[in-house]
């Protein structure tokens, strides 16, 4: 009998111990799955890439060969959170988003913001600065207000924010390949204007000369500031949950404002 009760017991002790090996490999296996399923969104796995310009300052720009600004250091902090590396892809404007589109990288960070035609296609992550135009134009220009740039001659990128607001103004459009070239453009008298997002504006000019030019406020009243975010493919899905609370912890650390601070002079995380 006592032979038979301690092989009975041993018979329950071999199967808790296996119901357990059992268990902990399921749990192995979600978390390889869950973790799995996050690096097959990725363009390469184990590393966050991202698509921006590099040629607008202060968000990305190049000084002495190197790739600086508001949006690398963020985009380098956010991949920090999510323990990955960060690799940087330098695109032009007219083909940055199409870049996403082809998987060529996993975000673009360039001051983008949240239009109704681009939440169709991408997903966007919850904001991180939020950006106000301004219009420049020539300092003996009659332009008092944007609202006086119907008709008018107005370079800006293809596609951008700032064409999109200067057009719901009535203004004539053209393209322009980066900020530097439009305010050239109006300097020289071949453009009546551009509008810009204040902080983009506010570095050039302290970088630069803007003799010639000057500027002309856009209140929120007439034109909301734009909320920028990063911007992703639709199907990822997992990738946009992480970035998102990376953003979260970086705002609830104080990192999002102090990069703003070093940047921008200011804080234009928080409406």
């Amino acid at each position: 009998m006592k032979i038979n009760k301690l092989i009975k017991r041993l018979s329950v002790v071999t199967a808790l111990i296996g119901t357990g090996v059992v268990l902990a490999a399921c749990g192995n296996s979600n978390n390889s799955s869950s973790n799995g399923s996050y690096q097959s969104e990725l363009t390469k796995k184990g590393t966050l890439t991202v698509g921006l310009e590099g040629t607008y300052a202060p968000y990305s720009y190049r000084q002495d060969g190197k790739l600086k600004g508001f949006e690398v250091d963020l985009a380098t902090d956010i991949a920090k959170k999510m323990n990955l590396k960060v690799n940087f892809v330098q695109t032009k404007w007219d083909s940055l988003i199409a870049g996403l589109g082809s998987n060529k990288y996993d975000a673009v960070m360039n001051n983008m913001t949240v239009t109704p035609q681009r939440e169709k296609l991408y997903s966007f992550s919850t904001p991180y600065t939020y950006s106000y135009y301004t219009l420049i134009t020539r300092s003996d220009s009659n332009i008092k207000s944007i609202k006086d740039i119907k008709g008018k001659n107005i370079v800006d990128g293809a596609g951008t924010d700032n064409a999109v607001v200067a057009k719901n103004f009535g203004a004539k459009v053209s393209s322009t390949p980066e900020s530097a070239t439009g305010y050239q453009l109006i300097q020289q008298g071949r453009a009546d204007g551009t509008v810009n997002a204040v902080p983009a504006w506010k570095y050039y000019a302290k970088h630069n000369s803007t003799k010639g030019l000057k500027e002309v406020d856009v209140p929120a009243s007439l034109q909301k500031p734009a909320e920028t975010s990063v911007m992703l493919n639709k199907n990822s899905k997992a990738v946009t949950k992480k970035v998102n609370q990376a953003i979260k912890e970086l705002r609830a650390d104080g990192t999002l404002k102090k990069l703003s601070i070093k940047y921008f002079g200011s804080d234009i995380t928080t409406k």
